[in-house]
């Protein structure tokens, strides 16, 4: 569940039960599938000694384990709402807290593994001393720090804010639940849309800079940027989808107000594709399309044979 997103009291009660249960049941199959997909593949991260002590693939495996967190997070969100399960507050805040950090890490990871492969490619002899394993769980430490200083912040003000009795009160499940002045909500808006600009930012001079050194390559050498190429431009991908999910609301609102028989489809699409599907293309991009990596699962796939 994204923070003020579509996914926020995703299950409204339609009125045609059939609907409902049938789109519950997609967001369980998607949503077990891709986290078994992920629990596969961190079972085989940790298997091999060469992946635990590779920069790319710490990173990657750290995705796995945020993304598969928060699908699990996310699905609780979609039960209560399907049967009706409304809990206190107080309850809400500690499930918005946990995701909106699993919101915000993934991004900011998806970028360090951008300007991991921006060193790699166009400062090769850096390289291994830049991306070290120890310098790779700083990073992640780092990406820990600014994915809960929004959410600490946000929890301070609704602290002082929210009055008495809220805390108490039954609530369905979603961000909003925090913004309780139109202040801090207009806040909310603009810190998220700063974080898009500066991590687009990011990923544009990584990929000018590696389309450069893709021109200069011959041989071997072009085929390894051509492919770091087409990896930037997939999680430049993977990057809008994510990021994609803070734009929602408003054009839910929106919709709401001129189309209103039209909400409650647009509302699970975007769940859909902008909270579950993006998180499943982590896998595709390290996972499949690496060689080593892939012929590390047909390994374990086919029972070490």
């Amino acid at each position: 569940m994204d923070q003020n997103s579509s996914s926020g009291n995703l299950i409204i009660i339609d009125s045609d039960p059939s609907v409902l249960r049938v789109r519950t049941a997609i967001v369980q199959v998607l949503v077990w599938f891709f986290v078994y997909i992920d629990i596969f593949m961190l079972f085989t991260f940790f298997s091999k000694q060469a992946f635990r002590g590779t920069a790319r693939y710490i990173l990657f495996a750290h995705t796995l384990l945020v993304d598969s967190v928060l699908l699990l997070l996310t699905d609780l969100v979609v039960l209560f709402g399907y049967f009706n399960v409304r809990i206190p507050v107080s309850y809400c805040i500690v499930l918005c807290v946990l995701m909106g950090i699993g919101v915000k890490n993934t991004p900011y990871t998806i970028t360090a593994m951008c300007l991991e492969r921006y060193v790699a490619i166009c400062m090769p002899l850096r390289h291994a001393s830049i991306s070290t394993t120890g310098r790779t769980m700083a990073a992640i430490a780092i990406i820990w720090a600014f994915s809960s200083v929004r959410l600490i912040m946000d929890l301070i003000i609704f602290t002082v804010l929210a009055p008495p009795g809220y805390f108490a009160m039954p609530t369905s499940c979603y961000y909003q639940v925090m913004l309780v002045t139109e202040w801090h909500n207009l806040m909310y808006v603009i810190f998220n849309q700063m974080d898009f600009v500066i991590i687009m930012v990011i990923i544009l001079f990584c990929y000018t800079k590696i389309m450069l050194a893709a021109q200069a390559a011959s041989g071997e050498n072009k085929q390894s940027v051509s492919k770091g190429r087409r990896t930037l431009l997939l999680h430049g991908l993977q990057l809008i989808l994510c990021m994609a999910d803070l734009w929602t609301p408003y054009i839910l609102a929106a919709v709401q107000k001129q189309s209103p028989h039209l909400y409650l489809p647009i509302r699970f699409f975007n769940f859909v594709a902008f909270t579950i599907i993006s998180r499943a293309l982590s896998p595709l991009i390290y996972g499949l399309r690496d060689k080593k990596f892939c012929l590390a699962l047909k390994y374990y796939m086919s029972c070490k044979v």
